[in-house]
């Protein structure tokens, strides 16, 4: 449920910044590396989330059993109805608390809230 058309073949995607929208949270990601988490409900952002600075590895779908029924890896953007998984590159975190809705780009005004941006 992306609200943007992809790049087209031979066409480079020179956006750097996406959101990625939950049930709870938005995730903000600059070239795959969480910069910002938003809850969705207060509009608020969560500083200390354990998603910041984290490289997205991908989005996992599991069976209601828990075990993994499919999975998009690094360089593939997830799927709506997948739990994203970010990496530390040390230590793995799944984010489980709900799945992926939408991906789209972030407002203005939200890029001057990133760390660094």
């Amino acid at each position: 449920m992306s609200t943007e058309k992809p790049a087209t073949r031979g066409e480079t995607e020179r956006r750097r910044y996406r959101v990625f929208v939950t049930r709870n949270s938005e995730y903000h990601c600059r070239d795959d590396v969480c910069v910002a988490v938003r809850d969705v409900a207060s509009g608020d952002f969560v500083n200390d989330h354990p998603a910041i600075g984290r490289r997205m590895a991908g989005g996992i779908r599991f069976h209601a059993d828990g075990r993994v029924r499919s999975f998009s890896r690094r360089g593939e953007e997830p799927h709506p109805g997948e739990t994203l998984f970010f990496s530390d590159g040390r230590r793995d975190l799944a984010l489980r608390t709900s799945e992926l809705r939408a991906t789209m780009r972030p407002p203005k005004q939200a890029v001057r809230h990133y760390r660094g941006a």
